[in-house]
């Protein structure tokens, strides 16, 4: 697993969910993501299947790519439990 080893929080799964989704939608493969956020294939996968905890800057740069924003990717993510 990528990230920290800790194993995925709700907040991660969630996260991930909302990504896989909405990549879904706009017939997108996770290729086709991956260029167009400029980040790597397999980080997509990892985030997708709740693995990564990503940064700010990545958060809005896939929002951008699945022509979203940033808080409707992370809305509701803070009555998940995450890691303490």
């Amino acid at each position: 697993m990528a990230g920290t080893g800790k194993g995925a929080t709700a907040r991660q799964r969630l996260f991930g969910d909302r990504v896989r989704q909405r990549r879904a939608e706009l017939n997108m493969s996770q290729e086709n993501l991956a260029h167009r956020s400029g980040l790597n294939r397999s980080y997509i996968g990892s985030l997708e299947a709740g693995e990564r905890n990503p940064s700010l800057e990545n958060i809005c740069r896939l929002a951008k790519a699945l022509k979203l924003d940033a808080a409707d990717l992370v809305r509701g993510a803070q009555t998940k439990a995450g890691r303490r």
